[in-house]
């Protein structure tokens, strides 16, 4: 399980400094095929500096939603730190 991009990736204003809302279209790589679904996530900043990601899927999966998460929150801290989510 890999995710291998975003696609339509949009930031949600928001009134809340610390956290920042995304919608996009997350495009992953199965052991099998190639998945495309449409991905709600924030990243919230704790007062000690660390990121919590929250996930949502608006649609239903089919796969096992646990792997998907992970790689997901995996690909998000990643991109976050490398500067390539909009702020």
């Amino acid at each position: 399980m890999k995710v291998l991009e975003f696609r339509n990736l949009a930031r949600e204003e928001g009134q809340i400094f610390y956290m920042r809302k995304y919608s996009c279209d997350a495009v992953f790589e199965l052991p099998t095929s190639v998945l495309e679904s449409k991905v709600n996530f924030s990243i919230e900043m704790s007062p000690l500096g660390e990121r919590m990601v929250n996930i949502t899927f608006p649609e239903p999966l089919n796969y096992p939603i646990l792997p998907v998460k992970k790689a997901l929150k995996d690909f998000i801290l990643q991109q976050d730190k490398e500067g390539h989510l909009p702020c």
